[in-house]
């Protein structure tokens, strides 16, 4: 997927003006491409929208004007992209409460690599991750994931992780919004 470029970001002031518009139609994209896999973890596959409305944003609540400190964000988020016949993916582990929370945070430090998409030919792809989301300890509770789809399209998610083994099926829409994206 193309990385979002310096000259596409609008200044924050310019931004707070088409905000609602353009959040919109984010929300939009956005659901088409939050997935949900059982009872605790929620996948959000990015694409060039989301991740140019989540820099804009940061540059609008922190009134960015510095180049650097706008580089900056610019090269963070496009980390979230996967490359050519990859998908890149937030994954958030939602457990409500904290204690509970911390508790399967360190049971569950090896799920990152567990997660997978289930690709139209039936193979599985399975999570690339950031190592460094994941401590000696325990799990953080976003995590950065990539999928090599090689092309092909995919039509679940899942996780074959035991205590939390599920396959959710795509939507025909989360299907063609995840094909369009592979082919950006």
């Amino acid at each position: 997927m193309r990385p979002v470029t310096r000259q596409e970001l609008l200044d924050y002031q310019t931004y707070g003006d088409r905000r609602e518009t353009f959040r919109a139609e984010v929300l939009r994209i956005k659901a088409l491409r939050r997935i949900h896999v059982g009872p605790h973890l929620t996948l959000l596959f990015e694409n060039r929208d989301t991740v140019l409305y989540q820099i804009q944003e940061m540059m609008r609540i922190e009134r960015m004007v510095r180049e650097d400190t706008i580089r900056h964000e610019l090269d963070t988020y496009n980390e979230l992209l996967g490359g050519p016949g990859e998908l890149g993916a937030t994954l958030l582990v939602e457990v409500e409460d904290p204690a509970v929370r911390a508790v399967l945070l360190a049971e569950w430090r090896d799920l990152p690599g567990r997660i997978y998409v289930r690709l139209e030919d039936r193979s599985q792809a399975f999570a690339r991750f950031d190592p460094r989301q994941v401590g000696e300890d325990k799990l953080s509770p976003v995590q950065f994931l990539k999928f090599a789809c090689g092309g092909k399209r995919p039509v679940a998610v899942g996780t074959d992780f035991p205590p939390l083994a599920v396959e959710t099926r795509l939507t025909d829409a989360q299907r063609h919004a995840l094909a369009a994206d592979l082919r950006d």
